[in-house]
């Protein structure tokens, strides 16, 4: 059974710094997540010692990270260095080329580009990953999206963070994507986002805790299962919760749905 980790960029305002990220995963244990997914600026400056002792004193362990795509291609070292200090083997980028008019070719460079420039984190057993927004699943033409382009010109090393929120926003199917991308390869998506609301087919979008909006988590929550999920990460990026009462509502409706 996948663990769950709290995506802490829900937790931005409260994470500014060290005093913040320790008072932060101090409630976030409390509500009984597993560990957290590094995320949100002062997460990016930490050092890697004074993570690791803070998650360590609450008994969480950080899933995978949210870094920038300068940082893994200029400084490999580094960033494998910081990950494995804190102990943490998932990366990731948090989209590309938003609000552009792109071609099939762009996603393909942009494929072929970040396959290279994540080589280095592989080799150094820190494995990169992609994480998708709703401009994914636009059309192309010929049956292709962004996501599908990416999904098909990735190098094997690199895995695919699906948010099932942001796939339905973009009018795809969260449930099949996540299955589409266990099936291109052993490895793909070791962790989703699990965020919810209420998603219309017009595109109208509120988000929610999860178990509160209209995603379906029947299919959702077999997809996962069946595709051998690491961590579901629960994220809440705007709405009309408080970011903590998210949190642990979303943990408590995902108990009772047997996770």
């Amino acid at each position: 059974m996948a663990l769950i980790g709290a995506q802490m960029f829900t937790l931005r305002d409260s994470c500014k710094d060290s005093a913040g990220i320790a008072s932060s995963c101090a409630r976030v244990k409390k509500m009984g997540y597993d560990g957290i997914q590094g995320s949100a600026a002062y997460f990016n400056e930490i050092e890697a010692e004074e993570l690791k002792k803070i998650l360590d004193g609450e008994g969480l362990v950080c899933a995978a990270t949210h870094r920038s795509l300068d940082a893994m291609r200029d400084e490999p070292q580094k960033e494998i260095d910081w990950h494995n200090t804190v102990g943490c083997k998932y990366t990731a980028i948090g989209g590309t080329l938003f609000g552009q008019e792109t071609t099939v070719d762009d996603w393909k460079q942009f494929s072929v580009d970040f396959s290279a420039a994540t080589r280095k984190l592989a080799d150094g057993g820190i494995k990169a990953g992609y994480h998708n927004h709703s401009h994914e699943f636009a059309d192309l033409g010929g049956g292709e999206t962004p996501m599908s382009v990416m999904l098909a010109n990735f190098d094997p090393h690199v895995w695919l963070e699906i948010d099932v929120y942001w796939v339905a926003h973009g009018l795809g199917d969260p449930a099949e994507w996540i299955m589409k991308v266990a099936n291109s390869g052993a490895g793909r998506i070791p962790c989703v986002h699990y965020k919810d609301g209420t998603v219309s087919a017009k595109r109208e979008h509120k988000m929610m805790p999860i178990g509160e909006g209209n995603l379906n988590w029947a299919a959702i929550n077999k997809a996962v299962a069946d595709a051998g999920v690491e961590w579901l990460l629960v994220e809440r990026d705007a709405g009309d919760h408080d970011p903590f009462d998210a949190l642990e509502i979303s943990i408590n409706n995902m108990r009772e749905m047997g996770l």
